[in-house]
């Protein structure tokens, strides 16, 4: 019969006790590592992934709208446009000043300028512009006389904003974002009827 003696003992506890220890430890590491692996992969994945902010016109109602006929075709009109600016980036989109040009068959009919500004992180940037538009410059070959005997005119807006996403304070890229909306105004009502953009 063997017997063990005490020290024998505490060696075999000691060395229960380090393999314990070297366990946690590599439970320790291991998860460390996977954390900042995820870390970096939501870094790179999500905050890095720079996108070009939304230029939008919104739904506005008109402050005046006078439309004239089939026979003697033209329209003037004023209103507040909404101009919205949505940057969805983890950092300010600063962008320098632009026009945003309304127009009627591919003619202008009016502009409004846009300031330079910024966009904050996460946010949508606001700006009301007192926008008025007429038909003066339209050519006699338009097809406003039969749209205005249908009720309802057909006008397009478009711009370009350009500017510069900030991550971090120092990840910086150029971005650049279209406005192309289009909307169907009701002459009869002097009211909007639909608005898309894409």
């Amino acid at each position: 019969m063997v017997f063990f003696g005490k020290d024998q003992e505490s060696q075999q506890l000691t060395d229960e006790e380090r393999r314990k220890k070297r366990m946690k430890w590599t439970i320790g590491i291991t998860a460390f590592v996977i954390f900042q692996v995820v870390q970096a992969l939501f870094f790179i994945l999500v905050i890095m992934k720079f996108k070009s902010p939304k230029f939008r016109v919104g739904e506005f109602d008109f402050q005046s709208l006078n439309a004239g006929t089939q026979a003697s075709p033209s329209f003037d009109m004023t209103f507040v446009a909404p101009i919205r600016i949505k940057n969805t980036n983890w950092g300010p989109f600063k962008y320098d000043a632009t026009t945003v040009n309304f127009a009627y068959g591919g003619v202008q009919v009016g502009q409004v300028a846009i300031p330079k500004s910024k966009a904050n992180f996460k946010s949508t940037k606001k700006i009301d512009a007192n926008v008025t538009l007429s038909s003066a410059n339209l050519p006699s070959s338009s097809t406003l006389g039969s749209e205005l005997s249908s009720g309802v005119i057909t006008l397009n807006s478009q711009g370009e904003l350009k500017g510069k996403v900030t991550v971090m304070f120092m990840f910086k890229k150029n971005k650049t974002s279209q406005m192309n909306c289009t909307m169907a105004i009701d002459v009869s009502t002097k009211a909007l009827k639909t608005l898309t953009c894409s």
